[in-house]
């Protein structure tokens, strides 16, 4: 019986069985549900997890990677048929590089504990999202997460240099490059950055860091039209010099919501305006920095860009303001409730809202619906709540979102990847040729379709 081979490998403390496995909850978004996996496999090195693969291969038992679990897309759910991998025994920051400007972090380390390692040692990552605190380096790469920073620094992507993977068959393939410029062949390791865990696990990775910024400054900023968004964003950004390292917009409905007195949440400014914008800029002196930053802020409003503005004066009041922006669980109390994550071009967005609000106003007139975003790299984020639990009700308001979504050429899914809720809707953003490709190097890499079986790809 595999398990008990399984047993052999990992030990006890590597094993979970029975009531250890449905005590822990299938994921975020099914918190409330219990994992229903056959068995959870917690190996704590990249060669008993080699181990790990080479039984499953043999046996084409099928595996399911699991990061911290707060991806959205049920890519990481495992069925009762599956077995879950949890790197949770493989968090050692192994090295930090001063000089070099890197780490070397084992996979199941959480985001929040690399950036305050290397904090430490006066460095910077600046990849950032809102579940920091359980979200493993492992499961960004795997999703290729982007966050509060992409406008400016990029995607995990542009961020890690070097990785070791096992692959299905339990092939180690160490490539702990840390060199900025490396073009020799194939860069191996992009084969697996966004790829779910469907072409192979990584285990340990080398990530790009950067000086400690000397200034820091945040303001929260009202608008009246998205027009003069679209402004502000061209205006702020070319006033800062290449500084501005975020620019989170929060349409009023989501505003009102994290401001509510229900929220707990400070309102910083008077809850009617359209669109408020959470502006950051990281520079190298805080002074002259600050100065240029209201200054800006300052001019925008002189041009009648922003209609009113307040200014961070602290760490705990940059902090704030960002809770505001991070606060998107209060929306979990509407039942039901679906969440979305689409790019597209900045110049297409307000239309596109408007026909999704108007074709969910059609359907249900007491629907409740928040947008907010990155915006300044495509990207928005809508949550959503219509109809009933029914899986009618779900398809209608997934159609209404990406049936409108097509005509503009945008994406699917601009940060959390496809797993299993996307995968019907992939064809949108990638035409035939691209999955055809897609599933070449899914049968190159995985020949008997053990490794996350049914996400992505059908």
């Amino acid at each position: 019986m595999i398990i008990e081979h399984l047993r052999e490998i990992l030990g006890d403390k590597g094993l979970l069985v029975g009531a250890d496995v449905t005590s822990r909850s299938r994921s975020l978004i099914e918190s409330h549900k219990p994992c229903t996996a056959k068995a959870i496999v917690r190996p704590d090195s990249t060669d008993q997890l080699a181990a790990v693969m080479r039984l499953c291969h043999g046996a084409g038992q099928p595996i399911v990677p699991m990061g911290g679990g707060t991806g959205v897309v049920r890519g990481c759910v495992a069925g009762p048929h599956e077995i879950q991998l949890s790197l949770e025994r493989m968090t050692v920051i192994e090295a930090i590089d001063t000089s070099g400007r890197t780490v070397t972090v084992q996979a199941g380390a959480t985001l929040q504990a690399v950036q305050q390692a290397v904090a430490d040692r006066g460095l910077f990552l600046p990849l950032d999202l809102g579940a920091r605190g359980s979200a493993t380096i492992g499961g960004n790469i795997a999703t290729n997460a982007g966050g509060n920073r992409v406008f400016r620094y990029g995607m995990t992507r542009d961020m890690v240099l070097g990785l070791e993977a096992v692959l299905a068959d339990g092939t180690v393939v160490s490539s702990l490059n840390h060199m900025i410029k490396n073009n020799a062949g194939y860069d191996i390791k992009q084969m697996f950055i966004g790829s779910e865990g469907t072409l192979g696990i990584v285990t340990r990775a080398v990530l790009r860091l950067r000086e400690q910024p000397r200034s820091h400054n945040v303001a929260l900023v009202a608008l009246e039209t998205f027009d003069k968004l679209k402004q502000f964003l061209k205006q702020i950004d070319g006033a800062l010099g290449g500084s501005l390292s975020a620019f989170e917009v929060m349409w009023n409905n989501f505003y009102t919501m994290v401001t509510a007195p229900s929220a707990m949440n400070r309102a910083p400014l008077a809850g009617d305006y359209p669109y408020y914008v959470l502006v950051e800029s990281m520079g190298g002196d805080q002074t002259a920095d600050y100065d240029c930053f209201v200054g800006s802020l300052t001019d925008a409003m002189e041009e009648n860009l922003i209609v009113d503005a307040v200014v961070a004066k602290s760490d705990s009041e940059r902090e704030d303001f960002w809770t505001l922006r991070d606060s998107i669980e209060i929306f979990f109390s509407h039942k039901p409730w679906y969440g979305f994550d689409v790019s597209l071009k900045i110049n297409d967005m307000a239309e596109y809202i408007r026909q999704v609000e108007g074709d969910l106003r059609s359907h249900w007139p007491a629907y409740k619906h928040i947008v907010f975003g990155h915006i300044a790299d495509g990207n928005i984020h809508m949550m959503i709540s219509a109809g009933g639990c029914s899986e009618g009700d779900k398809l209608t308001v997934e159609r209404i979102i990406y049936g409108h979504l097509k005509q503009y050429g945008g994406s699917v899914s601009a940060e959390h990847g496809i797993g299993m809720e996307k995968k019907p809707y992939l064809a949108i953003s990638r035409n035939k040729n691209e999955i055809s490709v897609m599933r070449l190097l899914k049968t190159a890499f995985d020949p008997k379709d053990i490794l996350n079986p049914g996400r992505v790809l059908e």
